[in-house]
Parts: C-alpha cells; structure tokens; sequence
C-alpha cells in the first residue's frame, strides 16, 4: 500500500529532525557534560573522573528522614514524659580540666542541647569537687549527674608484667609515639576501649554522645540526634576520620586476625574491612600496620548505641585485645579499636557521618558549608601544618560505604 504524499513528506522531516539532534549530541564537547554526584564502583562513592563538587566542600544539608524537633514543650527540663529517649551526654573528665569542660559545655549547649535537655554524665577516676559540680550545673537546664569509675575498671590489669611495660614505654617514646610514657593515658583508652559500657550507671542508657573538654561545636543543630539514630537503625556516627601512628598500633590487626581465625562468623557480611585494609596514602607514610590501614573515626567525638559495645562479639573481642596487653606494651587507642570493630562486625549502611555538626578538637576540624554554622571556615580540615591534612581520610570511606 502506497502511503500518501503528505504522509511520506512527514516521515521524512522526522527522520531528518533525529539525524540533525543525534549530531549535536555527539559532537558535545565532553567539558559541558557533568557527572553526577554520587555513584563511582561503590555506592556513593567518588568518580574515577572529576567530581561537579568536592564532597568535602559541600557539607550542607541535614540527614534525611523524620527529624524530631522542639513542639511546645516535649523537650522541657525534667519533664516527665518528654519526647527525649534513654540517652546522655558523656565526658570522662578531671577536676582539674573544669574550665575546658565549661568550653565544651556551652558550646553543645548554645548548638544544640539548651533545646533538648538531655543528661550530662561525668565520670572522673577522683571524686569530683564540690566546684567543678556548682559550676557544671550552672552551665545546664538538664540534669547532671556525676560518677565515679571503680578501680578495677581504671587499674593496671594484674596480667600486664610492669617491667614489660617500662620497656615497651622507653621504646616506643623513643619512637615518637604519643602519650606513650603516661600511663593515665593508657588506662584511659582502655576505659574508652570497652570498660566505660560496662558501668552500672549507663546499664539503663541506650545511647550516648560523647564530648571532650576542650572541644568546639559550631553549627545550630535543630533535631534530636538520639531519636534520628533510634528511627535510622544507626549504630554510631561519626565526624572525623583519620590515619593513626602505625608505630601505636604495630600488633593491633595481627590479634585482630587471631581473634577472627577463632571467630570467621563474626564478621558481618556487609563489612566495611576493604576500609580498614587500604593503605593509600601519601609516599612517605605509604605503609600499614601489619595489615592494617590505621584509618579510624576519631573517638573523642561518637554518638553510638551502647548495645553494640554490650554485645557478645564485642565483649569477647575486646577481652582478647585486653588479655594481649596492647593498650599498655603499646598504645593501642579506644579510636582504632572501636573502628575496627564496627568495620568488622557491623553494617556498614549503620554507620553515619554527621556531617552538618561543626566540630573541632585541636587541631583538625569538620565544617559544613552550612548557613546554620558559624566561628569555622566551610572545608577547613585543620588549622596546624600544611602535612596534617594529608591525615584525613574520610575520602577512603566515601570510597568504600558512601557519604550516609
């Protein structure tokens, strides 16, 4: 059947539309095109090309999903049945250390916590003072509570040969390990390590954020953190991440890997152990630590679920860690422990970034391009060496689990 004339002058002006549009296309220059902004070979990783954006740049935006927010009064002081969950605000903390705590006080509380209310819980290995309690209830509408570490949770445990340890210290002082001489410091990463969950004060307490002396906050924060991480199923969140001292931590992956050979089911199938184990860096620290990348969050800020710490896998592991004796013939520290286990044992996908709280500790930073912040630079890092920002490593875990 012979189509009409009018039929067949269409058909052609169409043909000849596609052929002029499919030319331009393919004669686009590739710099107009954008990527988008999220995939690469991991979901929600970088590209192998140039980012439309540096994701550590452009920190805006808060996480998504129902935020819990201040209506009336559901977040009052000592409110009854407030909107507030089993959750606190935790410090260990020194007598002597009480005005750098009062920094860390209001800056959490002008950000984010005068809203809220929720609990502050110090716990010091000495009593506290009368002022260092005056003045730290001062400083809050929520309830303080003060509380004392036992000594067989903050002694030097029996196991540990002392003539083991002076030698371990002189050698690795030597060797420019931080800390390593102060044996408060020891006994302090272990009680971050896997002791402070175990005090009868948290046994009714969920979750926790925990907070230095010393420390700034910086952005306006308008949600209740604890009730985002309870409606995301999330087990920790996170601010910074980076490399640690190999020389700390020498043995910290080979008893890891013991522990593992003994227990092949605890690792979690959606692990995050390609994070752990990658050692790319730059040149002159291009080394691991037998094995491990020394790539961790850095603890003095975690918000966490306490359940995690309390769980049979955890408490077995860190047993053996403590059986090996690590936190004191070497430096091994509550940052790399905790991330090793969450990067062996958890999903990943429960594991947050909180990228729009501004933080530092001396001396690294993180802080959001955010109109909410304000007292921080948007993407700066550090405000000490040039090299130091070479030790950030976030970008290694936007590589391997995404930017969540």
């Amino acid at each position: 059947m012979t189509l009409p004339r009018s039929m067949r002058y269409l058909a052609a002006a169409t043909i000849c539309i596609f052929v002029y549009l499919f030319v331009q296309i393919s004669q686009t220059p590739p710099a107009k095109l954008r990527l988008p902004t999220g995939g690469g070979s991991k979901p929600g990783g970088f590209h192998h090309g140039q980012p439309d954006r540096d994701p550590l740049l452009d920190l805006s935006g808060e996480p998504a999903g129902p935020l819990r927010r201040v209506q009336g009064d559901n977040y009052a002081p000592r409110k009854a049945d407030s909107a507030r969950i089993n959750a606190t605000i935790l410090s260990l903390v020194r007598n002597e250390e009480l005005d750098d705590m009062l920094q860390s006080m209001r800056d959490l509380e002008r950000t984010w916590n005068h809203k809220f209310n929720y609990p502050w819980t110090f716990f010091n290995d000495k009593p506290f003072t009368d002022e260092f309690r005056r003045r730290t209830r001062d400083a809050t509408n929520a309830e303080v509570r003060y509380e004392l570490v036992p000594a067989e949770h903050w002694d030097v445990p029996s196991w540990i040969n002392p003539d083991l340890y002076q030698e371990s210290v002189d050698l690795l002082a030597s060797q420019g390990v931080q800390y390593m001489e102060r044996q408060s410091y020891h006994q302090m990463c272990r009680w971050n390590s896997g002791m402070f969950s175990e005090h009868p004060a948290l046994k009714d307490v969920q979750y926790y954020w925990r907070v230095e002396p010393k420390v700034h906050f910086f952005c306006d924060v308008d949600y209740d953190v604890f009730r985002w991480m309870q409606d995301h199923n999330k087990t920790y969140g996170f601010n910074i991440n980076l490399y640690d001292s190999p020389e700390s931590v020498a043995t910290l992956w080979p008893e890891t890997t013991k522990f593992l050979a003994d227990h092949p089911d605890y690792v979690h199938p959606d692990n995050a152990r390609e994070w752990l184990e990658d050692a790319t860096r730059r040149p002159e620290h291009n080394r691991k630590a037998h094995g491990y990348s020394t790539c961790h969050f850095w603890s003095n800020f975690e918000i966490a679920d306490l359940s995690f710490w309390r769980s049979n896998k955890y408490r077995e592991y860190f047993n053996h860690l403590d059986r090996a004796g690590g936190f004191f013939y070497e430096r091994w520290g509550d940052a790399p422990v905790h991330s090793i286990a969450l990067g062996l044992f958890e999903d990943k996908r429960k594991i947050h970034w909180f990228k729009d709280i501004g933080y530092q500790h001396i001396p690294f930073f993180n802080c959001p391009n955010n109109p909410q912040c304000s007292g921080c630079v948007a993407g700066r890092f550090t405000d000490g060496e040039s090299w130091l920002k070479q030790e950030d490593c976030r970008s290694l875990w936007f590589k391997y689990v995404g930017m969540d």
